[in-house]
């Protein structure tokens, strides 16, 4: 018995670049995109604000006086421009992707598009990148004002080796947002409602946020022997078990964007797990580490990134291509 197979004629990427565009211009100019960036510019500047408040006042000299803008915690607001990015920054990626497939089935476009000289592998990346280019913009615009609002108050202007490192924490930044619109695109296309998409999308995150880091010492505890709990164990088990920990720690998002802004916007930092003493033979203590040094000790951390967004992504894209599409 033969077998027909139908093969698609072009390449799958054929009209990328119209739904690129389309995406693009519908997020810069939704009223949704404005609320999203209004609360996130409102969020950054009640950070922002207090902490150079207190720079203005620090008269010693420190060489990364513009990355304190980022890291430093005022006394009136408890969390820095840091903290507050890894709370907005999921909540705009959700906002932006939660309803980008699932609303295209509710307004019957779907069939409409595909029956045009698109292919779904088009359309569904080029939702993806023009949710990812609008998240890049908003984070752009946002760095800008910081930056800008830091020349104004300080009087000083940055450093080339901290605009490198305020440009490779945008690049994170990017990659921490990617991840979460690949898993509110990917709810998208499993549910057809747009509100339940996006609870699942919002659930998803509280989890890894809230719960995850509870969960991990009970899971450590569990794996742990009685010689580790006592404290009779030795030097290799406990840095194992520690090891373990850290691992389980970094399979959540957020603790990888929370390590690569340590080892980035803190040059200071040199490692980001368990140290030993031989490994501090021969350093300096508080001297900070170049740029390229500190790229290489957070490079599991943005390759982590990466890959979630890459394998989230990709689960979407198998789900979206065995769905059945009707007018």
């Amino acid at each position: 018995m033969q077998r027909s197979t139908a093969r698609r004629e072009g390449s799958p990427f054929t009209g990328l670049g119209p739904v690129f565009m389309k995406e693009f211009s519908d997020h810069l100019s939704s009223a949704r995109m404005m609320v999203l960036m209004l609360f996130v510019i409102a969020f950054g500047a009640l950070t922002v604000a207090p902490s150079l408040t207190e720079l203005r006042n620090v008269t010693e000299a420190d060489p990364f006086l513009f990355l304190r803008i980022f890291t430093s915690a005022s006394s009136r607001v408890p969390f820095s421009f840091t903290a507050a990015l890894g709370f907005t920054i999921p909540l705009l990626a959700i906002g932006l992707g939660f309803d980008s497939v699932n609303g295209e089935f509710n307004r019957r476009t779907l069939s409409r598009v595909l029956s045009q000289p698109i292919y779904r592998d088009a359309l569904l990346l080029g939702k993806f990148l023009g949710a990812l280019a609008t998240l890049a913009v908003a984070l752009v615009a946002l760095w800008l004002i910081v930056l800008g609002a830091g020349l104004l108050l300080l009087g000083i202007p940055p450093r080339g080796v901290e605009v490198a490192r305020g440009v490779a924490f945008l690049a994170v930044a990017i990659a921490y947002g990617g991840v979460w619109l690949a898993a509110s695109m990917l709810f998208s296309v499993i549910f057809r409602s747009t509100a339940t998409s996006a609870l699942c999308a919002l659930g998803v995150w509280l989890f890894f946020l809230i719960v995850w880091p509870l969960i991990v010492p009970t899971i450590v505890v569990a794996f742990a022997s009685p010689d580790v709990m006592s404290g009779r164990a030795s030097i290799d088990e406990t840095l194992a078990l520690i090891q373990f920990q850290s691992f389980l720690d970094r399979l959540s998002p957020n603790t990888l964007f929370g390590e690569a802004v340590i080892g980035l916007l803190n040059p200071e930092t040199r490692t980001l797990g368990p140290i030993i003493p031989s490994q501090m033979y021969g350093a300096i203590m508080g001297a900070p580490l170049p740029f390229g040094q500190s790229l290489l000790l957070i490079w599991p951390q943005i390759t982590g990134l990466i890959a979630g967004t890459i394998v989230v992504f990709a689960a979407a894209y198998i789900i979206f291509q065995r769905e059945e599409v009707r007018a």
